[in-house]
């Protein structure tokens, strides 16, 4: 029996420093094996130092604080004794419900063999039952900054024993408004705590923030905004905007596409697709700021039970979806901001799994189209439509011009590398010889902090 045989699995989160508890409820998961952020992160969170973590989604990033809080937790827990009702000692602010809701949804999945109590508030949803759990303690609050503040400011909150405090996506508070809601609920809690800062991106704003809340912190990153991950198999079709729905209707009929996200630019528009690909037989929900809370939990369990197919969402919506083996993801329109694409085709080749993800481009939207390639610094695979030949830059006339014709040209020589080349392609995958949809092919891939005044270390936990 070799050494690897007869080390237990368990022990590749042991080696962290975690406990055998939260490795257990690890296991009973299916989770064997630490992902680069885990292995960086947690070493450094349970030393007690403040945290930069520099984490695009699907890193495996809610583990990496979520385990060693708990454990922290569970010490002071076995240190001081358990003979009171609990408080809040651990505050994880997040920008969406549906991510508030994924992160509380952790903590209770790894807190199985544990005395401590989670809970998630957000706004959508009546305060009453949220009002009553809090009234009955609780250890870790996960929540959405507006709802905080209206029950911190009705006197169901108090964060004056918070010793742990967790702002996860902060480059999403950012976009979503909630920076002004995050600094005042910073003002709320004790200077004394141990503070963890996650974000896909590091706009000047957040850097300035991160001076601002963060104590001397160790600064860890991976998976970096510009590159979207090898599992992820990426194309672009040139099609008209009128004919979209038709392209993604024909795609469909690819049985290889079990799962799939499709992102749009707004609710109306998210809307107006969902009811086109029902009239068209395929059973698929949309999810968005809109929809009554209900409607998007019942949206999310359909596209994870696989009673729906398609789940067409917004950018702020689809925050916080985390549906393991989605097979795609389709750029139904372009973002304007670069990132979001990035952040968008995350949802699929997930913890080393292959993805695939698709997008369309219409005339008006080559401009965002080169700002992605420029930003993760590869050139989507151009992609052969099924349906009849859609436009290309070139076609673009007068509107387009000699920029735009030079990028149809690109267009053409990587489709003919591609055809030429020994690999299966993307495009190949789902194109060749006009076949409708296909089956997933190869990819075509190519400081310091100011921190505030002294304080003791370490935190002092008792109350």
């Amino acid at each position: 029996m070799t050494t690897e045989q007869k080390t237990p699995k368990a022990d590749l989160f042991r080696e962290l420093g975690l406990h055998s508890h939260l490795c257990s409820a690890l296991l009973k998961s299916g989770y064997v094996t630490p992902t680069p952020i885990q292995h960086k992160a947690i070493p450094h969170v349970l030393d007690g130092t403040d945290l930069l973590g520099c984490a695009s989604t699907g890193t495996g990033k809610t583990a990496a604080f979520a385990l060693p809080l708990l454990q922290m937790m569970m010490e002071d827990d076995h240190k001081h004794g358990r003979d009171r009702k609990p408080w809040i000692r651990s505050l994880v602010l997040a920008p969406t419900r549906e991510l508030a809701a994924q992160i509380h949804d952790s903590f209770e999945k790894y807190a199985h063999h544990t005395n401590l109590r989670s809970l998630v508030v957000f706004g959508g949803v009546g305060k009453r039952p949220q009002i009553q759990a809090l009234k009955r303690g609780v250890d870790i609050l996960v929540a959405t900054p507006g709802r905080l503040l209206d029950l911190q400011q009705e006197g169901y909150v108090d964060l004056r024993d918070v010793e742990f405090y967790v702002l996860d996506e902060a480059d999403r508070m950012l976009d979503m408004g909630f920076i002004h809601d995050v600094r005042r609920i910073t003002k709320l809690i004790p200077k004394n705590r141990q503070t963890l800062l996650f974000s896909a991106t590091m706009p000047g704003e957040i850097q300035e923030l991160a001076k601002t809340i963060l104590y001397k912190p160790i600064k860890v990153a991976v998976d970096p905004i510009s590159s979207t991950g090898k599992p992820i198999q990426q194309g672009v079709y040139y099609v008209e905007k009128k004919e979209k729905t038709d392209l993604l209707i024909q795609l469909l009929d690819d049985e290889t596409m079990t799962s799939v996200l499709v992102f749009t630019r707004t609710k109306h528009g998210a809307d107006k697709l969902c009811k086109k690909l029902v009239r068209a037989g395929i059973q698929a929900a949309a999810i968005h700021g809109n929809k009554a809370q209900s409607a998007r939990e019942r949206a999310l369990a359909g596209i994870k039970s696989g009673k729906l197919r398609v789940l067409v969402a917004t950018d702020i919506a689809a925050r916080g979806i985390d549906v393991k083996e989605l097979s795609h993801v389709v750029n139904y329109e372009l973002p304007n901001i670069s990132e979001s694409y990035v952040h968008r085709i995350g949802r699929t080749g997930r913890a080393g799994k292959t993805g695939v993800a698709i997008a369309f481009c219409d005339r008006e939207e080559h401009d965002y189209l080169r700002d992605i390639e420029k930003l993760i610094n590869q050139p989507l695979e151009r992609l052969r439509s099924p349906i009849k030949r859609p436009h290309s830059p070139e076609s673009t006339g007068s509107r387009g011009g000699r920029a735009a014709a030079q990028a149809g040209r690109a267009a053409e020589r990587q489709e003919r590398r591609g055809r030429n080349g020994g690999s299966r392609t993307v495009a190949q995958g789902h194109s060749r010889g006009g076949s409708r949809g296909g089956s997933r092919g190869g990819s075509t891939n190519n400081n310091g902090v100011k921190g505030r005044p002294s304080r003791q270390r370490p935190v002092s936990r008792s109350r």
